[in-house]
């Protein structure tokens, strides 16, 4: 498995309990889908939809929370000192309605439970893939042959 499936499974079980961060959970999916290096990059993607090397991933999600006005809470979250919180309704804005369809309709999870899911997931999940207040490079985000988001969603 890899590094990023690693860390999600490790943030999921430690907030939601291990049932939920088994590899088919569609959580589990949902942050794959943000974090993982590609994968929102698919041949229909619109720009909004990448980072500035026109992948997504992280740098695109820290791009987001840029523009989105919340570039201090994301900084709480790579920096070593206390996570700052999201609710639901900036995390919404910062990721923009389409991608929050687009991980509602692959998940199969309501918009209102995957933002409430993410908001509680995604502190501790960035902390730990940026454990020295550092990005982890490219590599360590491209998504492994265990990590396909859409096979973790489907079952």
């Amino acid at each position: 498995m890899g590094f990023v499936n690693n860390v999600i499974k490790t943030a999921v079980i430690s907030a939601l309990g291990a049932k939920l961060a088994k590899g088919r959970s569609p959580i589990v999916a949902a942050l794959l889908m943000l974090l993982a290096t590609r994968a929102l990059a698919t041949d229909d993607s619109k720009p909004s939809e990448t980072g500035p090397t026109g992948e997504g991933g992280l740098g695109a999600l820290i791009d987001r929370f840029r523009h989105g006005g919340l570039e201090d809470v994301m900084k709480s979250w790579i920096g070593t000192g206390p996570n700052k919180e999201v609710r639901p309704t900036q995390l919404q804005q910062a990721l923009g309605s389409e991608t929050v369809d687009n991980l509602s309709r692959e998940t199969g999870l309501a918009k209102d439970d995957l933002l409430s899911q993410l908001s509680r997931l995604l502190p501790e999940v960035i902390d730990k893939l940026t454990p020295s207040g550092k990005l982890p490079s490219d590599r360590d985000l491209l998504p492994g042959p265990d990590d396909d988001p859409r096979k973790a969603s489907t079952g």
